[in-house]
């Protein structure tokens, strides 16, 4: 049973403590290459570092774990926004393809622009309002319950994986590493690819916070919701695109990460009242904090090796789904 919005202000602030906590391991954390000593005197007294390390400070750890901040808030932010305008709690980025959608169509920008940052973030979008599209379409032939919805996406996702992985194929030089991209790598993030992301992910999740109070009406179901004055189908679409909008961003410069999107929301839903504004400023709070641990960890489990973060996140996410079926059809009986 959740807990009382009164209960909401701990959980934001082990949030708080916990993103604290892995941006400066993030940052700081050290390894043969470079000690934690030396980072945080380049940090320091940057005049009087050495600037081989400067350079992967600047060059290297603070992109990466600005892009950690972004990447996670904004997968964990659209979870959220799905699980709550579906009211389904298997709703995510990646379950709705919508993931997979904007990792297809990044492909495709690099196929016609190169590494251009603007048009990666415009086809990320594309790509995942495509995939939204696709997703509606199937389920207004199936049936256009949520609960159809969510298994469209379940078949848009695998469909826009398998193109992916045809282009890769036919066109390998699109990407670094075709297993990064397509479970989701935060390798080579470039500080100025950071701004772009800025750019759509800001007014997103201002549009996020202003949509919560109709969001909220969702729980009550769509005929009580449409009798308090709520044009649902039309928020409900407002809302998905919003999610997309987040995710494309996200998609654009990580690749194809998922479950934060999953894992989180219901875990924020599971601490929390009702209120969707505190569970949006927890899901951002937490979802950053997950993935900056996660790449911690990819980074530091093979070095000097790495392993895709995204690999280690559907290591977690997988049985957390399969946990989620198994309580949906318990609940069922």
């Amino acid at each position: 049973m959740p807990m009382r919005s009164s209960s909401n202000k701990p959980v934001i602030i082990t949030g708080l403590l916990l993103l604290a906590v892995g941006a400066a391991l993030s940052v700081f954390a050290g390894n043969e290459a470079v000690s934690t000593g030396q980072l945080w005197a380049a940090l320091v007294h940057p005049d009087q570092a050495d600037p081989a390390v400067l350079l992967i400070l600047r060059g290297i750890r603070l992109p990466r774990t600005a892009a950690c901040l972004l990447v996670g808030s904004s997968l964990s932010a659209a979870g959220l926004l799905l699980q709550e305008s579906l009211n389904n709690r298997l709703a995510s980025p990646g379950v709705m393809g919508i993931n997979n959608g904007a990792g297809l169509f990044v492909l495709l920008s690099a196929l016609l622009f190169g590494r251009a940052p603007a048009a990666r973030m415009g086809f990320a979008f594309l790509g995942a309002l495509c995939a939204l599209l696709l997703v509606y379409v199937i389920a207004g032939f199936a049936g256009s319950a949520r609960s159809t919805l969510v298994l469209a996406g379940v078949a848009v996702s695998a469909l826009m994986s398998a193109l992916a992985g045809l282009v890769i194929t036919l066109k390998p030089a699109l990407v670094v590493d075709r297993t990064a991209f397509q479970l989701g790598s935060l390798q080579g993030i470039e500080a100025g690819s950071l701004w772009m992301v800025l750019i759509p992910v800001l007014p997103a999740l201002a549009a996020a916070y202003l949509l919560a109070p109709g969001i909220e009406l969702f729980a009550l179901g769509d005929e009580t919701a449409g009798g308090l004055g709520l044009s649902v189908s039309k928020f409900r679409l407002l809302t998905i695109l919003t999610a997309a909008l987040l995710a494309g961003a996200a998609v654009s410069i990580a690749g194809m990460i998922g479950y934060i999107g999953l894992i989180v929301p219901n875990l924020i839903k599971n601490r929390m009242g009702t209120g969707c504004r505190a569970r949006l400023t927890a899901c951002l709070l937490f979802g950053a904090a997950l993935l900056l641990l996660a790449d911690l960890l990819a980074r530091q489990l093979a070095y000097p090796w790495e392993l895709p973060v995204g690999m280690l996140l559907s290591l977690l996410g997988v049985p957390f789904f399969i946990f989620l079926l198994a309580k949906r059809k318990r609940g069922r009986r």
